[in-house]
């Protein structure tokens, strides 16, 4: 029923998850909402931001053709912050991965060969701002070399470009802080805390959240790695980004400092895009719905653990 409805690509299967993510940020951010005045509005930015992110992933989806005229992506996308609805709480984690969608926006977009050395600067400049946010955005770095082995490794200046975003982020941080602070650089700018201490996963809850979800990644991406070869030339530099983007994010998540469900943030777009790969090629109609049917019961069997 639910992957009928997503089979097409429909302004109204974007309301549906806009309505499903409002419905959890507010549960999950009930006691912010009603606080004093600067927390809710610091909560009422933080929901606005989370839409965005639905709408960007839609966006990035149907400019780049990085799936059939479907709305998979964005499902899956929803029912994973059913899973994990600590994401929706931080706000630095959130501006984080929205910067880092903005770099991988810009780095999948390459395929067209336009303005080359701009998406370069811009990705690089994004995610130097991440990392001001998160420090372990830093990793994702690694996905501008991969961009630049693809796309131009022959090109000498454009392998210095994405270093010279970064250094602009550099001289502007330093410029606020000297303007706001009287120092160079503050202590807390680059906050390189981790942690491998994975106690926090250890109930019933989250094991069951982490084996469905790592389970249904790696069940997915072992396809899409099969299926890359097959698709267009033009856009396989993109299908890799994306795959080496949700590989990223599981480092990130392993060590990072805080374990609450919210570290997974980042891996939620790049496997929305790897599971609607999936399920649209699926035949089987019943198949397709355990997959979904598995994220969206998840949470609730969790509660009930």
């Amino acid at each position: 029923m639910i992957t009928s409805i997503f089979s097409k690509s429909k302004p109204i299967n974007f309301i549906i998850v806009a309505v499903y993510v409002s419905l959890l940020f507010v549960v999950t951010n009930y006691n912010l909402l009603f606080s004093d005045l600067n927390t809710a509005l610091a909560t009422i930015f933080k929901w606005g931001i989370t839409l965005f992110l639905v709408f960007l992933l839609d966006f990035i989806v149907g400019k780049n053709n990085l799936t059939q005229r479907n709305s998979y992506a964005i499902l899956t996308f929803g029912l994973l912050f059913g899973m994990f609805p600590e994401a929706m709480t931080h706000l630095d984690l959130l501006l984080a991965n929205l910067f880092v969608i903005f770099a991988l926006r810009r780095l999948i977009s390459l395929h067209s060969k336009l303005n080359i050395k701009k998406k370069l600067f811009d990705a690089a400049f994004w995610i130097a701002l991440a990392t001001l946010f998160y420090f372990w955005a830093i990793l994702f770095f690694a996905l501008v070399i991969v961009a630049l082995i693809y796309h131009s490794q022959n090109d000498f200046k454009n392998v210095i470009i994405p270093f010279a975003g970064v250094v602009t982020v550099i001289i502007l941080l330093l410029t606020y802080n000297i303007l706001v602070h009287d120092v160079y650089l503050r202590p807390s700018n680059f906050k390189r805390y981790a942690s491998l201490d994975f106690t926090a996963y250890n109930s019933k809850e989250n094991i069951l959240k982490l084996t469905v979800l790592f389970t249904s990644f790696v069940w997915t991406i072992i396809y899409y790695f099969r299926i890359i070869p097959d698709k267009n030339k033009k856009l396989k530099p993109s299908y890799f980004i994306m795959a080496w983007a949700s590989i990223i994010a599981i480092l990130v998540a392993i060590i990072a400092p805080i374990k609450n469900g919210s570290e997974f943030l980042f891996l939620f777009v790049p496997f929305s895009i790897i599971m609607a790969n999936y399920i649209e090629v699926i035949s089987e109609r019943w198949f397709k719905q355990v997959f979904i049917a598995l994220l969206l019961l998840t949470p609730i069997i969790g509660l009930l653990l």
